[in-house]
């Protein structure tokens, strides 16, 4: 699955039928602290839980080599802050949250669910390190 660079916000919603529509909630925190202009229009994508277990089990099962082909490397970089929610949690205990192609974000301290403001510590080919710098309620 091809996930476009302008991505500019990731998260979980259910879709909630109201008369003739379907509504997506955006949470408030992506408005007030994240990178949603509600005076403009925006373009959506939209993955089932299906979808992601499939796409979990794909990059999980890459080798090193499926990564040389990837001429752009990693989509974060050192010092760069991101809202992000856990998706989950790793081995260790710390959060895992997942941004442009899947590319995984270790956060230790934090629990599924969570959507924090991290910044971006260390790097490596196939993730990275990040510390909480501001926690938003959920």
């Amino acid at each position: 699955m091809k996930i476009s660079e302008d991505l500019t916000c990731l998260f979980s919603a259910t879709v909630d039928e109201q008369s003739d529509s379907y509504v997506i909630e955006v949470p408030r925190a992506e408005v007030e602290e994240g990178f949603v202009d509600a005076s403009r229009a925006h373009n959506i994508a939209l993955l089932s839980t299906a979808a992601e277990s499939a796409v979990d089990e794909s990059d999980s099962t890459r080798s090193e080599t499926d990564h040389e082909g990837d001429q752009q490397g990693p989509p974060v970089s050192v010092g760069e802050q991101r809202i992000v929610e856990i998706d989950e949690m790793g081995d260790q205990g710390d959060g895992l949250a997942r941004v442009e192609h899947g590319f995984v974000v270790i956060v230790p301290e934090t629990e599924v669910g969570e959507r924090v403001r991290i910044q971006i510590g260390h790097i490596n080919e196939t993730v990275a390190f990040a510390d909480v710098v501001e926690r938003f309620k959920h």
